[in-house]
C-alpha cells in the first residue's frame, strides 16, 4: 500500500503526457479539482494563532505606567476542537474500548440459501447477525436480492453508556458507521462487537462549545447482539 502510494506521482505524470486532445482536457479539469480540493483541507486544517496569557514571564525592569494595564501575553499555535474532531472522524480513528476484534469467517457470518426450481442455484446468503436498516428501507425483488437481512434479526435500538455520566439509555441507531471484520459487512449495515455505531442522542441534552445541540454520536457495541439478544454500547466521548 504504501509504495503504490509512493509510485501514484509517477504514474499520474506519465498518464498526463501521454494523453491527447479532450481526453486530455477532461483529465486536467479533474487534477485541477483534486488540487483545489487538497489546498482548502489543507488551510482549513493549518494551525491558527492564539493569544494566550503569560502570567509567569515578567522582563526584568521597571515597567512603564502606560503598559502597567496591559497584560503580558504570548501568541501560541492552537488547532480548534472541531477541527481535531473532524480530523478524527475523517481518519476514522477513535479512542475506542475494544481496539481488536476476532476475526469471523464466512461461513459463521452467511448461510447459503439455495435457489431455483430445483435448488441448484446458491448465489444467495442470509446473513445470520444482527443487522441494521434505516425507516425507509424496502427488500429487492427476490430475483436481484443476494444479501437477505432476516426481519428478526434487525435491530433499531442500542442499550448505551455514557462512560462518565455512568448511565445506561436506550437510544435510537442512526446507522452503522465501520464494521471492523469487513466493509461489506458495514455496506450491509451488519452489527458485531466492535462495531462502531451512530446513535441518536438528542434526548441527553449534549451540546458543542458554541452552544449547538448534539444530535448524534458515536458509540462502539461491546457484546455479541446475536448471542445476547440485544445490542449493548459504549458511547465514545
Amino acid at each position: 500500500m504504501r509504495k503504490k502510494k509512493a509510485r501514484e506521482p509517477k504514474k499520474i505524470a506519465k498518464t498526463a503526457r501521454k494523453l491527447r486532445g479532450i481526453k486530455a482536457k477532461l483529465f486536467t479539469k479533474k487534477r485541477y479539482s483534486e488540487k483545489a480540493t487538497m489546498k482548502k483541507t489543507i488551510k482549513a486544517h493549518q494551525e491558527k494563532d492564539a493569544k494566550a496569557k503569560d502570567a509567569d514571564e515578567v522582563k526584568p525592569g521597571a515597567v512603564p505606567a502606560y503598559l502597567l494595564d496591559r497584560e503580558q501575553v504570548r501568541r501560541t499555535k492552537v488547532l480548534s476542537n472541531m477541527i481535531k474532531q473532524k480530523r478524527k472522524e475523517k481518519a476514522g480513528k477513535w479512542q475506542v474500548p475494544i481496539p481488536k476484534v476476532k476475526a469471523m469467517t464466512e461461513d459463521e457470518m452467511f448461510k447459503i440459501l439455495r435457489s431455483g426450481k430445483r435448488k441448484k442455484k446458491a448465489w444467495k446468503r442470509v446473513v445470520n447477525k444482527v443487522s441494521f436498516v434505516g425507516d425507509n428501507f424496502t427488500r429487492k425483488p427476490p430475483k436481484f436480492e443476494r444479501y437477505i437481512r432476516p426481519a428478526a434479526l434487525r435491530f433499531k435500538k442500542a442499550h448505551v453508556t455514557h462512560p462518565e455520566l455512568k448511565m445506561t439509555f436506550c437510544l435510537d441507531i442512526v446507522s452503522v458507521k465501520k464494521n471492523p471484520q469487513s466493509a461489506l459487512y458495514t455496506s450491509l449495515g451488519v452489527i458485531t462487537k466492535g462495531t462502531i455505531i451512530e446513535v441518536n442522542v438528542s434526548e441527553l441534552g449534549l451540546v458543542t462549545q458554541t452552544g449547538k445541540v448534539i444530535w448524534a454520536k458515536y458509540a462502539q457495541v461491546t457484546n455479541n447482539p446475536d448471542i445476547d439478544g440485544c445490542i449493548n454500547a459504549l458511547l465514545l466521548v
